[in-house]
């Protein structure tokens, strides 16, 4: 035994020693150095990438030979003979389809570093790999400083679909390109319970993660670049392009059903319960430690095409969530994150036509099969006792379709003009089943499922660009214009009668209120209400097939004054057909203050068009809360009901954006250092509720859409970041932050009383989609085999106004992360973690059940399912 270990240690003294480290930096062309390039010992998973200098430094095998690769660039072999190695690597001038696309400038040269604008490059695969956020919303949360989402539930739709914002600015704020291109938005608006309150927004989990290279964030004001919604700032998903590999991964994990013995009386409380639903979903079950399993198996292939570097690279996705249930006041039975079965398909292709022209297509297909809890009818409030004794819990569920294509050609002349002709095709559909519910003016009779009807975005944009650089031009100089053109179109389709309509006594529906009436409840004494319980299903009378077009034309130039000033502007008119036209510009700067620190700043103006929902949405629903339910009538912006309120036409909200940051290198430190101002005018909001009782609509209560207040924000993100090597193995550490104050400076409610038409708690929801601050710091450890990370993120206090017009308190919160990994095998590699490792909860509010949520917590930002257990087996062919 003792000649074992001794021939070990010989054998691994002897590898040690056959080691060798290797430094040197990688620049392009012009002399300018290269951050984030791919070094990789070649047959091995060994490798380190540039800082923002250029520079590396790496242990490797005497004789290796590293692999030098960078998106656009050639790749390059080099033999490690010597202790320093420099590398010039030359752009692919023959293979237009390995241009890099960066968010913030057209330039193709420009890079994050010397970039007059904050931009956050995140590495799917990197983050993927080292963290078990199996959705890229809650990925980008814990990465990302300025980016926010939550996980909502009792919010109808947005149970399935979750908002997320930048900077604190609304989820329809925000531009979501996929490779450059303008990826439609989802046909849900945010009504209830959520943050972002009557916002449209993008759905960022229906792109496969597995799908995505990288995430490229710009956190600056772009409408003059790239138009509407770009007020916060553009999110830009690169997809993959790599051939001949096979990577994926299996991913299981569960929630810890233990709250923190916060549970109601009469419930189980030594474990987690379930809610019954195989009887009234209003009783508890059997007694579980975790629930929210979740299943999550993802694999992403490519094939090379042709012999001129064409490839076609495929994603396919699958994932399938249980709910969780999470204590909740005795009022509300159901509480807790959505059940979700999903499907993913993702496909990148490029085909070489010629030395400088290519054909290009990218597209995907989502489906996701959804059920979340809608609020408990207790005793009196919509039910029919010999249905439901005691009460019963509705469930929302949903069909999601979204789909997309867009395809183009690229070319450049012999004179260096780049040509691209685009076209992106995008439709989001959204269709509500409710179950476990009842109409309760049907009585015995009535189904307990319902179609509801559902909602649909279509939108297909037509791009033009062309751009040029000029070397000899001072130190350079990019120009670049062209032409969009975007067709969108929003529907609301009704459901079946039995989900909207009320059935008088003889079983009919009412048609005529003068002649018919519905069945008197015992209880209450009113006529029993129609339409599905949970979720209202939409009629005929909501049906809305309405659409609109826009035309823009923009340009935008780079100037290189020095090797050190750079300067540049952007302009960009846009005509819409339904509310006019806008135009909006941008002037940006930075300057090399010495080798290592960057000054940059930027000011711009901004504009977001109303959305065809937020223009045209219409229901009528049930609103819950501890007093009871009321019928309340969502008004089109273009109704008579609208506008004898004095409601306005809905017109474009107006922007001003200001930036001033700063960019340090030293070695192996990096640090952003960016301040923000942002105002917005006219702001388009969801107004509180209006005493309609008068108006003979039957309902009570009437809310609107609004270009309601006037915003202002300041902020600072902070991004520092260290990475080094040491014989005992690399570490790295990255400290995130966002500092952020939202002031509301005017409630523009005409002759409308303020109180009610963005009152208290209004202003409550809308300063809550901008928390104060969120820091994070992220803590990595790599040895040969072995990986470690260990996160902390800070989330500041929240407050929200509950229907007590009390303040709903969360107090800020500490989650810790933990993830742990080891590669058994060059192709496969085991992950074993926890996402809130120590089981933190938001602050449980008073048990008068007031809050928006009516659970013990409302839809902050840290979420309300306590703490994720998950194993993951990565592979890679």
């Amino acid at each position: 035994m003792k000649k074992i270990a001794l021939l070990l240690f010989l054998l691994n003294s002897a590898f040690l020693f056959a080691q060798k480290e290797v430094s040197g930096l990688v620049k392009d062309k012009s002399g300018n150095p290269l951050p984030g390039v791919n070094i990789v010992e070649k047959g091995t998973s060994n490798g380190v990438s540039t800082d923002f200098e250029g520079s590396f430094r790496i242990k490797v095998k005497e004789g290796a030979t590293l692999v030098f690769s960078y998106v656009g660039f050639t790749t390059v072999e080099k033999i490690a003979s010597g202790d320093k190695i420099n590398i010039v690597l030359s752009e692919n001038d023959g293979q237009v389809l390995n241009d890099v696309v960066v968010v913030g400038s057209r330039n193709a040269k420009r890079t994050v570093v010397n970039s007059a604008v904050p931009i956050d490059v995140i590495n799917v695969k990197d983050v993927t790999t080292q963290s078990g956020k199996i959705e890229i919303n809650q990925l980008l949360q814990y990465v990302a400083p300025s980016f926010n989402a939550n996980k909502q539930s009792g919010s109808d739709g947005a149970d399935h679909v979750d908002p997320a914002s930048l900077r604190g600015m609304g989820p329809d704020q925000t531009l979501v390109l996929i490779n450059g291109k303008r990826r439609h938005q989802s046909s849900l608006i945010n009504l209830f319970g959520t943050r972002g309150r009557g916002n449209t927004g993008t759905d960022l989990n229906a792109i496969p993660a597995a799908s995505i290279k990288r995430i490229e964030i710009l956190r600056d004001g772009a409408s003059a670049q790239y138009g509407s919604d770009a007020i916060a700032g553009v999110i830009n998903i690169v997809t993959n392009d790599n051939v001949d590999e096979l990577t994926g991964s299996v991913t299981y994990g569960v929630f810890n059903t233990h709250a923190k013995g916060e549970f109601l009386p009469g419930t189980p409380n030594t474990k987690g319960f379930r809610l019954d639903q195989n009887g009234n979903g209003n009783s508890y079950g059997k007694d579980q430690d975790f629930d929210g399993g979740s299943v999550r198996v993802a694999a992403n292939y490519g094939t090379g095409i042709g012999s001129k570097g064409g490839y076609v690279n495929v994603t396919g996705e699958f994932l399938s969530k249980n709910k969780t249930l999470r204590p909740a006041y005795d009022f509300r039975k159901g509480f807790g994150d959505a059940e979700m079965t999903g499907v993913n398909l993702f496909a990148n292709l490029a085909i070489p036509i010629s030395d400088k022209t290519e054909f290009y297509a990218f597209g995907g297909s989502n489906f996701r099969d959804t059920d979340a809890y809608a609020f408990t009818r207790n005793d009196g409030e919509r039910v029919v006792e010999s249905v439901y004794p005691g009460g019963y819990t509705p469930r929302i569920t949903s069909k999601i379709n979204d789909n997309s294509i867009a395809a183009g050609i690229r070319t450049e002349s012999s004179g260096g003009w780049k040509f691209d002709l685009s076209n992106t095709f995008g439709k989001n559909k959204f269709q509500y089943d409710i179950k476990g519910t009842i109409n309760a003016s049907l009585e015995e009779k009535s189904p307990h499922e319902f179609d509801a009807g559902g909602h649909s975005l279509l939108q297909n944009t037509t791009n033009f660009d062309i751009s040029k650089n000029y070397e000899s031009v001072l130190s350079g100089l990019n120009i670049a214009f062209g032409a969009e053109f975007r067709v969108e179109q929003f529907e609301i389709f009704a459901g079946e009668e039995g989900s909207y309509a009320t059935y008088d006594t003889d079983g009919k529906p009412i048609t005529d209120p003068t002649t018919q009436s519905a069945p008197i409840d015992p209880v209450t004494g009113e006529p029993r209400p129609g339409g599905s319980q949970g979720f209202p299903g939409y009629s005929p009378a909501n049906e809305v097939n309405k659409d609109r077009t826009n035309f823009s034309l923009y340009t935008d130039a780079e100037l290189d004054v020095t090797e050190a000033w750079m300067v540049s502007g952007a302009l960009r008119f846009e005509n819409y057909s339904d509310f006019g036209s806008t135009l909006n510009g941008k002037l940006a700067s930075r300057l090399k203050i010495t080798d290592h620190i960057n000054a940059r700043g930027s000011i711009s103006t901004g504009f977001r068009a109303p959305s065809l929902a937020q223009i045209y949405y219409n229901l009528r629903f049930t609103n819950f809360n501890a007093s009871g339910a009321t019928e309340v009538l969502l008004a089109p912006n273009d109704s008579p009901v609208t506008r004898a309120f004095g409601i306005e036409k809905l017109n474009e909200e107006k922007a001003v954006n200001a930036s001033l940051g700063f960019t340090a290198s030293f070695g192996d430190f990096t640090a952003t250092i960016d301040g923000y101002y942002i105002q917005v005018k006219d702001r388009i909001v969801l107004t509180g509720y209006f005493d309609a009782s008068s108006l003979n609509l039957g309902v009570s209560e009437a809310q609107f859409f609004a270009n309601g207040v006037d915003t202002s924000t300041h902020g600072l993100d902070l991004v520092f970041s260290w990475k080094k090597t040491f014989d005992f193995g690399q570490f790295g550490a990255t400290l995130v932050g966002n500092i952020n104050d939202m002031k509301i400076d005017k409630v523009k409610n005409g002759t409308l009383d303020e109180a009610i038409f963005f009152g208290k708690r209004e202003k409550a929801f809308l300063l809550a989609s901008a928390p104060d601050n969120k820091f994070g710091l992220n803590l990595t450890y790599a040895k040969n085999k072995f990986d470690a990370g260990l996160a902390f993120t800070r989330f500041s206090k929240v407050v929200l106004v509950d229907y007590a017009d009390e303040d709903d308190v969360y107090n800020p919160r500490l989650i810790t992360d933990l993830t742990v990994g080891y590669q058994f095998t060059k192709s496969l590699k085991l992950t074993l973690g926890s996402n809130n490792l120590f089981n933190v909860y938001p602050t449980k509010q008073d048990e008068q059940g007031n809050t928006e949520a009516g659970g013990y917590w409302d839809a902050v930002q840290m979420g309300f399912s306590g703490a994720y257990y998950y194993a993951r087996l990565g592979f890679n062919f």
